[in-house]
């Protein structure tokens, strides 16, 4: 007697809102830790002032990825997740 193949469950793809939710997440964790870490070289010994520059601007576009992620959610929130 033949058995039976069981194909593989089918698994959902992530929704656009959803990954877009993760991704700014994740881009804003990433500024604000590469502003730490070139706030944290700047204030070590022998540091140029390009890190103090980059620290800000890291800072600021994390700033912006938190309004930009807050409007994305209230323009979206009729939108499902899945």
């Amino acid at each position: 007697m033949r058995q039976r193949r069981t194909l593989p469950r089918r698994i959902d793809p992530m929704s656009l809102k959803a990954f877009h939710i993760v991704f700014i997440t994740a881009s804003t964790l990433l500024s604000f830790g590469f502003g730490a870490w070139a706030l944290r070289e700047y204030l070590s010994e022998g540091a140029s002032p390009t890190n103090l520059t980059m620290a800000a601007l890291s800072v600021a576009s994390g700033v912006g990825l938190i309004v930009y992620g807050r409007y994305f959610l209230k323009k979206l929130k009729t939108v499902g997740y899945l």
